[in-house]
């Protein structure tokens, strides 16, 4: 018998258990044992456990934190959309200062640079945030603009083979008048 298996008293107990449908980690609550223990059982004794519920429910899982990713990339994009509104909306800059720390306020128009400036990084940030999150799809010109590039490629390769073969044929003729 492997090292590490429970006895072979128990191991009526185990495959009456795993009959049930219990998983793994319900055979080891109800067994006393550790995962590890009954494991090595199920494989000494040839039976395996249905991972079928297991498999669902991860992908399960998975699929709904996709959809968290995806709610919050909207919001980051809604606070970017939001921070660059509001470089053109009426602005209210205060400051507390002097030596009896008087307050001062001056309402603009638009934001002044130093707030554009805060706005503008604030909206970079959530952007890159919600792009991490949820990743631009590649722009569909792409393939054209690799295909364009591929095109130029070989017609420089072209050009240069070209050119290399006149040199080749000018100096021959020179090489023959000489």
């Amino acid at each position: 018998m492997p090292h590490g298996t429970m006895g072979e008293d128990k191991f009526e107990e185990f495959l009456e258990l795993h009959t049930q449908g219990l998983g793994r980690n319900a055979i080891c609550r109800k067994m006393g044992l550790t995962a590890s223990v009954v494991s090595r059982t199920a494989e000494h004794l040839g039976v395996s456990f249905d991972r079928s519920k297991i498999q669902a429910a991860t992908t399960a899982r998975l699929a709904d934190l996709a959809e968290r990713r995806s709610l919050l990339a909207v919001q980051f994009t809604e606070v970017a959309e939001d921070s660059l509104d509001r470089i053109y909306q009426p602005t209210t800059v205060y400051a507390f200062g002097g030596s009896m720390n008087t307050f001062a306020e001056h309402t603009f128009d638009e934001a002044p640079a130093a707030e554009r400036r805060a706005l503008v990084a604030a909206a970079g940030t959530a952007t890159d945030r919600s792009l991490k999150l949820a990743p631009a799809e590649a722009a569909s010109n792409l393939d054209g603009a690799k295909s364009m590039l591929g095109n130029l490629g070989n017609l420089l390769s072209a050009y240069s083979q070209e050119m290399d073969q006149q040199d080749a044929e000018a100096e021959a003729e020179s090489t023959d008048r000489a």
